[in-house]
């Protein structure tokens, strides 16, 4: 066992809805998300536009032994994860963790999105993140540390937001997608990013990010019509995986040169495809640039996709062995371990053999970084165990 306590950068808050939705404004707590008991004893969530989200399957450690996750029979405040703030603190002990990353669980702003008025839907995130700052990490600050939702309506809506959190307390907030809602970067959105590098909080995406539909990627200065190159930045980037796919238009829009001071974290990523990635999207930028800038009128970037990718990105993983590998590659201070806990993936109560797994053969050095010094530094978190590996040694 280490001398030191682990943190993870990425677990979940599984929160009954009747536990929060009370602070919803009044005009439109009928439009919160519901609790509903299933008669097998489980539990799901109901809201608007969206399908009956049953908790069981991805709200289940199986207390380490995944071959007994049930689909169905998870009780929100008994199941692992879901219960009090002090439950989940007896929880962080029993894992050997100091403290954990917090985002919002399967019934999240995805789900809530399903609300079509946008005062309402924003109504029910702001409500959320009220009952996380005030009512869960409250009792112990320094160890249950939630991440505000950033809402996907209006730029005004993401930066008041924004504001907001920053002012309450969160360490970080979670980005489902460009700050204005629209389909790619736009002016518009510098807003959201000059209010972040300005407050200093940690800006976060979770899984995916951006993943493009059947629409252009990026807002190009002029239109080809032509079966050939029609969206280049999807060609760039096409060996992307999850929260790559925002990125790239991100790093084309140019607001990394605007605000260098400006990062994204990309959790529960998995790292082993990063080194891939940044290798294609060189190759596919140098091939394809000339006619971009040409055919689309986009202006060459002053630094390969790759640099930018690696000075203003840090990605979170759970099990990725081949990842941990090729952290070098990476930047070991670019990579956050997490649990995951209570989802599938969580190894819960199991997370430090999992662990050992994987950091076999790593240096004590750069395990430190990888499960607890990166973490701090990312999210700028006070803690009462060593910050540094020397402290941990003594």
């Amino acid at each position: 066992m280490a001398s030191y306590r682990y943190i993870s950068a990425d677990s979940h808050m599984e929160v009954s809805p009747d536990r929060w939705t009370d602070r919803v404004a009044k005009k439109w707590r009928d439009r919160a998300p519901r609790r509903i008991n299933l008669p097998d004893g489980g539990t799901a969530t109901l809201i608007e536009n969206r399908p009956l989200v049953i908790s069981g399957l991805d709200i289940s450690t199986g207390g380490g032994d995944h071959h007994q996750i049930s689909a169905h029979q998870m009780a929100y405040d008994t199941a692992p994860g879901t219960g009090s703030p002090e439950q989940r603190l007896k929880e962080q002990d029993i894992d050997n963790l100091e403290a954990e990353v917090l985002f919002a669980g399967t019934g999240g702003p995805g789900f809530w999105r399903g609300v079509s008025n946008n005062e309402a839907y924003e109504s029910i995130i702001h409500a959320w993140n009220e009952f996380c700052i005030e009512d869960y990490a409250s009792v112990a600050p320094n160890r249950l540390i939630p991440l505000g939702i950033i809402p996907q309506s209006s730029i005004d809506a993401a930066v008041t937001e924004l504001e907001y959190c920053a002012k309450a307390g969160f360490k970080g907030v979670w980005l489902s997608g460009f700050p204005s809602n629209a389909p790619y970067p736009v002016p518009e959105d510098d807003r959201f990013w000059e209010a972040a590098v300005e407050t200093g909080i940690a800006i976060t995406t979770h899984l995916s990010w951006c993943t493009p539909g059947t629409g252009p990627t990026f807002n190009y200065a002029r239109k080809v019509e032509s079966s050939f190159g029609d969206d280049p930045i999807r060609r760039i980037n096409k060996f992307a995986q999850r929260s790559g796919w925002g990125t790239l238009p991100l790093i084309f829009s140019g607001i990394f040169d605007r605000l260098p001071g400006l990062t994204l974290g990309h959790l529960e990523n998995q790292l082993g495809w990063i080194p891939h990635w940044l290798d294609s999207a060189d190759d596919e930028y140098d091939r394809h640039m000339a006619w971009m800038d040409q055919f689309l009128g986009v202006k060459p970037l002053a630094r390969k996709p790759s640099e930018y990718i690696l000075d203003h990105t840090w990605w979170g993983f759970i099990f990725n062995p081949s990842g941990v590998k090729m952290r070098h590659i990476i930047g070991v201070d670019k990579c956050l371990w997490s649990t995951d806990m209570p989802h599938f993936h969580s190894d819960w109560p199991n997370s430090m053999a999992k662990g050992d797994e994987q950091f076999e053969g790593v240096s004590e050095e750069d395990r430190f970084l990888m499960v607890r010094g990166n973490v701090i530094e990312r999210f700028h978190l006070d803690t009462d165990g060593p910050k540094s590996l020397a402290e941990a040694n003594g």
